[in-house]
Formats: C-alpha cells, sequence, structure tokens
C-alpha cells in the first residue's frame, strides 16, 4: 500500500496534477481520508522525499519540490523541420447511406465460411514457435505461392524467389529501397495514386508515361529510369489491356536504359471472355528485370493483408533483407491459413465462385449502361473489379458524380489519378463490393441522370421561339 500511494503522488506530480509547492495533507488527515494507518502515509512521504519528488520543511509541513513537477501537459508543436504530409492517397470506407462503386474492396459473399474457419482451426493447432519466422515467408507458402500463380497466371517461380509481402503497397515501398538516391521512376500518368505517393516519398522522382487503349505508350521519345510502375493485364483506372508489342518494347527499353519493370498484377484472375496475355515476367527472357507482385486482396479479402513478389533472383537477398528491416516478416498464424487454403486448392474454388459472381455483377451493370452508347461508353470491361464509363463532352464527369451523390449513388472520377496531361473525362465504377441488384440499381440511377442532364442540354440549345403579336 505504501508503494501503492507513492507512485499515485508521483504520477500526480509529474503529470502537473499536484504544481510545484503545492502543500500536501498532514500525515495523519491522509491516512483518516484513506482508511490507511499513518505509517503507510508517512512511508510514501518518506520516500518521495528521498527521491527529491517531495520535501518536507519544518513548521510548513510536506510541499511538491521546485522543479519537480512538469507543468500541465499540452500538445506541444512538432519539430522546427517537420513538414507535415498531406493525407494519404487512398479511399476510405464509405460512410454515407446508398450504393458504392468503390475500387479496391472485393466480396467475401462467396467465401466458404466452413473452408475459412478450418483454416484458421488449422493454424491455430500448427506448433508455436519462440523464434521469428524467415523474413522471406515460410518456405512452404512460397512453394504454394509460387505453384499459384503458374497455374493462374502461366508464370514459372522457384520458391526462392518469391517474397511474402504485407501487400502490393509494402511490396513497392521493398522495391524502392534498391533504388540509388532521388532514382526516376516512370509511373502511368493516370494511374495508381498510392503508388504515385510512395515513389515521391521515398525521394524519387516521378516521370509521367502516356497511356492509351493499349497500355502504356513506349516509344524513342520515352526518358531513361531506374524503374518503371505498370499494371499492364488491367490498367489501373482505365481497365485496358497493355497490347503484347507493347509488353516487347517495355522490355527493350528496360534492357536499354538498365532498369527494372514493377508488374503490379493486382486483379489479374479475374477475366470475362478476354484471352489471358502473357505477363512482363513471363516475357522476360533475361528474367533479370521485371519484379512480378501478386495479392491474395482481390482473389480472398483485403484483411488478410497478403501479397508477394517474384523476383529477379540477383534482387532477392537485398529485398529479404528490407523486410527484415521493416517488420521481420509475416505474421505466421497468417502464413500457415493461407497455406492451408492453397494445398486443399480452395483458393481455386474461391476464385472460380468469385470470377462466376463477378461475372453476374458485371453483367447486370453493363447491360444497362450499354444502351447509352456511343455518346457514353464503356471501357476496360474484359477484366478486372472496376470499368470506366467514358462520357461525351456535353457531359461533365464532377458534375454528373456530385448529382448522382446527391442521390444516394457514389462514384470516382478521374482527376485524383491523373498527375500529367488531359483529365479523361469519365466515371470509375467499381463492382467487387456490390451485388448484382446494388450495380443494376445504381446503374439504372446513373442512366436517369445522363439522360436527365442530356435533355435540359437539348432544351438549352433549342432556339427561343418568336414571340406572339
Amino acid at each position: 500500500m505504501q508503494a501503492q500511494l507513492a507512485a499515485e503522488l508521483r504520477a500526480a506530480v509529474l503529470s502537473g496534477a499536484l504544481p510545484e509547492g503545492t502543500t500536501l495533507p498532514g500525515s495523519r488527515t491522509l491516512a483518516a481520508g484513506l482508511g490507511v494507518t499513518r505509517g503507510v502515509v508517512a512511508g510514501a512521504y518518506a520516500e518521495l522525499v528521498a527521491d527529491g519528488t517531495l520535501e518536507a520543511v519544518v513548521g510548513r509541513g510536506t510541499r511538491v519540490s521546485a522543479g519537480a513537477a512538469r507543468g500541465q501537459l499540452v500538445d506541444s508543436p512538432a519539430p522546427g523541420w517537420f513538414r507535415r504530409p498531406t493525407a494519404a492517397p487512398v479511399d476510405g470506407p464509405g460512410t454515407a447511406r446508398g450504393i458504392h462503386f468503390r475500387v479496391g474492396v472485393a466480396t467475401t459473399a462467396t467465401l466458404d465460411t466452413r473452408a475459412w474457419r478450418q483454416a484458421w482451426a488449422h493454424a491455430a493447432r500448427t506448433r508455436v514457435s519462440g523464434d521469428y519466422s524467415d523474413p522471406a515467408g515460410e518456405p512452404e507458402l512460397r512453394a504454394a505461392l509460387a505453384a499459384f500463380v503458374g497455374r493462374s497466371r502461366g508464370l514459372g517461380a522457384a520458391p526462392e524467389r518469391v517474397l511474402v509481402t504485407a501487400g502490393s503497397l509494402q511490396a513497392l515501398n521493398l522495391i524502392l529501397r534498391l533504388l540509388p538516391p532521388a532514382s526516376r521512376v516512370l509511373l502511368e500518368a493516370c494511374g495508381y495514386r498510392a503508388a504515385r505517393q510512395a515513389i515521391m516519398d521515398a525521394g524519387h522522382h516521378v516521370l509521367p508515361l502516356q497511356v492509351d487503349a493499349d497500355g502504356p505508350v513506349i516509344g524513342p521519345d520515352t526518358p531513361a529510369a531506374r524503374l518503371a510502375y505498370v499494371t499492364p493485364s488491367h490498367q489501373f483506372p482505365l481497365g485496358g489491356r497493355m497490347s503484347l508489342p507493347r509488353r516487347l518494347a517495355l522490355l527493350e527499353w528496360a534492357r536499354a536504359h538498365d532498369a527494372l519493370i514493377v508488374e503490379d498484377d493486382y486483379d489479374g484472375e479475374f477475366r470475362y471472355g478476354a484471352p489471358p496475355l502473357p505477363t512482363l515476367a513471363g516475357l522476360d527472357s533475361s528474367g533479370g528485370r521485371v519484379l512480378y507482385l501478386g495479392t491474395l486482396s482481390k482473389v480472398l479479402t483485403p484483411a488478410v493483408r497478403t501479397g508477394f513478389v517474384v523476383g529477379p533472383g540477383a534482387l532477392m537477398p537485398a529485398l529479404v533483407r528490407a523486410r527484415t528491416l521493416l517488420d521481420s516478416g509475416h505474421p505466421l498464424p497468417v502464413q500457415h491459413a493461407l497455406l492451408h487454403l492453397l494445398r486443399t486448392g480452395e483458393i481455386d474454388r474461391h476464385i472460380r465462385r468469385t470470377r462466376r459472381w463477378h461475372a453476374g455483377v458485371r453483367a447486370a451493370l453493363t447491360q444497362i449502361l450499354e444502351p447509352l452508347a456511343p455518346h457514353v461508353t464503356l471501357g476496360g470491361i474484359e477484366a478486372g473489379l472496376h470499368v470506366c464509363l467514358h462520357l461525351s463532352p456535353a457531359h461533365d464527369a464532377r458534375e454528373v458524380a456530385a448529382e448522382l451523390a446527391r442521390h444516394g449513388v457514389f462514384v470516382s472520377t478521374l482527376h485524383p489519378y491523373t498527375f500529367d496531361g488531359p483529365v479523361p473525362n469519365a466515371l470509375l465504377l467499381g463492382y467487387g463490393g456490390l451485388t448484382a441488384h446494388e450495380a443494376a440499381a445504381g446503374a439504372r440511377e446513373i442512366v436517369r441522370v445522363l439522360t436527365q442532364k442530356a435533355v435540359a442540354a437539348r432544351r438549352a440549345r433549342r432556339p427561343a421561339r418568336p414571340a406572339q403579336v
């Protein structure tokens, strides 16, 4: 009890609750108030006098020593050299009620909850080690991921060339650590906002890579850089697929400039009737230019926070070192659960179920929107979990988005994703987290708003009738 009382009094002094010079109650008075013996209080006072927190003055009692109290704690300003960053360029969950066409989300409606629980039960039964795990990922999981990417994307990879990461964004941050300071990095001019911010935060310079229907434009004027970051399977956010000639041209650019390529295949498992194109990593005959990023966020759920890098053997030790210094590796229970899902074939079955689910949502969405052509056209519908609704010049994308929000349908424009060149006049419709019913309802509201605006525009252009005499 004496130690507890001494600790409480010391904390009150340090926090400023008992300011400098405060006189404490006499030992008898405080003992009576606390319901303890006088010896407990006298002992606590003596301990605090001994360490300088309190001072005992004959005839004036016991009080807080000069310099012992910190004063009332306030939120002090940051150091003068600190520059407050802008908010991270990622979309948070929608809070307003309505239909949210959010990109980057996946459905869990197709998840086999029984298989999911079995996977985590398996992880719970696995022996717990008191040591750190392999920072590259458990060898068995790396082998299973190598086999998985071979089945799903036709990319042959040895387990030694696989690094388990906490998602694609962490993988990119690890890769950026490999570059010399202030390197130049090519990035799609209309592309992934978080990737651009990560490149700049790492102290590198972003150069725009223009994009058209065939993907990033590569030619004689493409500048030299240390790294190029691309999304060739389903360009984010426009949705086009990088043609084979463009892929070969990018690989030749990397060879000519001694550069690396980051191939972010964030939703390559979802294709709807379109034949798969070979990955850049698979086309890289030298095997030393492309770092392939895969993720289980769209395949399963972002909640598992798991992705992987398939990289050149010469770079893997440096990537593993970077992961070691960052966080020493991936949580073992997560690795064991995912390994169980891969080994039992549940992830492959889940992908087949989910692909059918998303195909149904996509069909419901496109069936209602396609009749708007040719004034409004859909892009990027062959793959992935989002489409781009390209509007005619008569419709301003931001005005349409604002009008839709007033009616409970929330979409994005391409303004936040474009950092160079003209901003495509389009709406970004992510349907990964929607049901077919929700997507259809949202599409009908889009059609209604666009039709209403088109009618109003025609009326505004109609010449006024002459006044009747």
